[in-house]
């Protein structure tokens, strides 16, 4: 892959890099023992869907509750 932008950077008093006509607001960092940093940029978005997991876990606390399966109730009287 060919680089599209090469420039230096230096680090500021806070310890922070400015990106120059970054293209994402968000980046995940890694860095590596040898010095090197490397950034992919990350778009936040709400997931969709729920995944399976989720969904089971909900699924199973329904049928625990009408089948009285619950813990003892918990006295909030003192708040």
């Amino acid at each position: 892959m060919e680089a599209t932008k090469i420039y230096d950077v230096h680090i500021d008093s806070k310890k922070r890099v400015t990106l120059r006509g970054a293209k994402y607001e968000y980046y995940n960092v890694r860095e590596f023992e040898n010095g090197c940093i490397m950034l992919e940029p990350r778009e936040l978005i709400v997931p969709e869907d729920l995944s399976a997991r989720t969904l089971e876990v909900m699924d199973q606390s329904i049928k625990n509750f009408k089948l009285s399966n619950v813990s003892e109730s918990i006295d909030l009287s003192d708040f």
